[in-house]
């Protein structure tokens, strides 16, 4: 009986969905990582190394921020594993969206909050003129998510280092087999939580959501 289940432990592949680390927001380049976002992606790689947690492959998309997590998360404990971009993973384009709105953040998350929400809304709708559609965003990020599905095979723990937006629409078809959950789940997600995944003989099956102990306290943020 032990035997057979260490072998069913051992067919289970894991993928760990990370957001990433605070961008800097209200600067001249959003795409870069800020200073505390550096400190998450460190703290994230510390607590890897300390659980043993040692993935075999790392996927990041091609947006600086993502990147940037992983080189940190790498250089704090995590190494060994190749790491491939993947613009799949890349995140819509958010800041564009809230420039059609009338709106201006000024620095204020909470402005730019609900300039964001009023753009998603119209983005899903099929309304306005957005880079990419919302449709083509939704097979993007489903095929990249079959992709790593793929990789992590047996056994295999595949690090995906993405955004908000794509965990979120994941995790919204994994629990409802739609994107219900989208838009939900996409004001929730903290810069450099882990969202894991576990695959097998069934699928995939969404065992935690947007785990940010290792930046508490002091370090969690949304945006």
């Amino acid at each position: 009986m032990q035997r057979q289940l260490y072998s069913r432990i051992r067919c289970v592949g894991t993928i760990y969905l990370v957001r990433h680390g605070q961008a800097s927001f209200g600067s001249d380049d959003y795409d870069k990582l800020s200073q505390r976002g550096h400190e998450q992606a460190a703290r994230l790689g510390s607590s890897w190394a300390s659980a043993g947690i040692v993935p075999t492959r790392r996927v990041s998309g091609s947006m600086r921020r993502q990147r940037e997590t992983a080189t940190g998360v790498v250089a704090a404990g995590d190494a060994g594993a190749p790491h491939r971009v993947d613009p799949q993973w890349n995140e819509f384009e958010h800041v564009g969206m809230t420039a059609q709105h009338a709106q201006d953040s000024g620095g204020d998350q909470k402005v730019f909050q609900a300039s964001l929400n009023l753009a998603l809304a119209q983005w899903m709708s099929g309304e306005g003129d957005f880079p990419e559609s919302y449709a083509d965003f939704c097979t993007r990020i489903r095929t990249g998510f079959a992709d790593v599905v793929a990789a992590a095979g047996p056994g295999g723990k595949v690090a995906v280092f993405s955004s908000a937006g794509p965990i979120a629409l994941v995790v919204s078809h994994l629990l409802t087999a739609s994107d219900a959950l989208f838009t939900t789940l996409n004001d929730v997600v903290v810069n450099a939580s882990v969202t894991t995944v576990i695959v097998g003989r069934t699928g995939p099956r969404l065992l935690t959501f947007n785990d940010h102990a290792h930046v508490l306290p002091g370090l969690a943020t949304y945006r």
